[in-house]
């Protein structure tokens, strides 16, 4: 897996607002009190519950943030498919700051890594068809590109961005512009040479209607898989189809085998379950 990590930049704004949400306005009270200052720790971060790992760069920033002398030591990648007691990651430093960006770190772990995991679920039900996962704009504000990167890290891909990057032509423009044909006029005319256009079609008369003025990708809203194999034949190789709508792990396979090239999955991103990770103390 060709997994590019965010660059710091990216990522170090939502780390460092977490930290701040957690710290108020007189730090770790606890560790402040409990905690000689000058001691140190061993601890390590391992699974609970098998999964794929993401977000140990967000997970290593919180303590670095915290303490630049805590040293993180990783044992296996973002990407890596772990099983119960797996350990992720040796943590050594400043006892005070290793409890201070404990929870932090595991948040940011295991949300990312949930993702992960969903994804490569719904990636090994499809496997054998041509098919790809993409997630969609349905993700926590402010975290967007830490989520899009879980779904990479679970083998899937993104679909656009955000508003900015590509053209999504849903029911509600269709229902303003008053046709599909109509709405992907004005956006030919309204976006540059550069920007994508995909229109949302519900039947596939609406369907036909988008090909007949030049749809770059079509999303089938809510088909059935005979449904789907048939729009894949009117589209015929002229437009990138997706697929959308109760997708599950269960019914991935039967969607994809219509010969679609995606499945929009909103669910991998907003409401997977957090993948149980924990940090234990090796030597105190």
């Amino acid at each position: 897996m060709n997994l590019v990590p965010l660059p710091r930049l990216i990522l170090e704004p939502s780390v460092r607002a977490a930290l701040l949400e957690d710290l108020g306005l007189v730090g770790d009270l606890t560790s402040a009190a409990v905690i000689p200052e000058k001691h140190r720790s061993t601890v390590v971060m391992a699974t609970r519950k098998p999964g794929v790992i993401a977000g140990l760069d967000a997970a290593e920033l919180a303590f670095h943030l915290v303490d630049p002398a805590i040293v993180v030591t990783r044992h296996v990648p973002d990407g890596a498919a772990v099983k119960p007691g797996d350990i992720i990651a040796t943590i050594e430093g400043p006892s005070r700051g290793l409890l201070t960006a404990e929870r932090t770190a595991l948040n940011f772990l295991g949300h990312l890594s949930g993702i992960a995991s969903v994804t490569a679920g719904i990636v090994s039900a499809i496997e054998g068809t041509k098919a790809s996962v993409v997630c969609t704009r349905k993700t926590t504000p402010g975290l967007r590109a830490l989520e899009k990167y879980a779904v990479r890290a679970g083998g899937g891909k993104n679909h656009r961005y955000a508003l900015h990057d590509a053209v999504l032509i849903k029911d509600n423009h269709v229902a303003i512009a008053g046709s599909v044909a109509e709405a992907i006029r004005r956006a030919k005319a309204g976006a540059g040479h550069m920007v994508k256009i995909e229109v949302e079609v519900d039947t596939l008369d609406q369907l036909h209607e988008a090909m007949e003025v030049g749809a770059d990708a079509v999303l089938l809203d809510n088909m059935t898989p005979a449904e789907l194999r048939e729009a894949v034949s009117i589209v015929a190789g002229r437009a990138i189809t997706e697929a959308s709508g109760g997708i599950t792990p269960s019914t991935a396979a039967a969607i994809a085998a219509s010969g679609v090239d995606l499945l929009s999955v909103g669910w991998i991103t907003h409401s997977a379950p957090t993948l149980d990770i924990g940090l234990d103390f090796v030597s105190a």
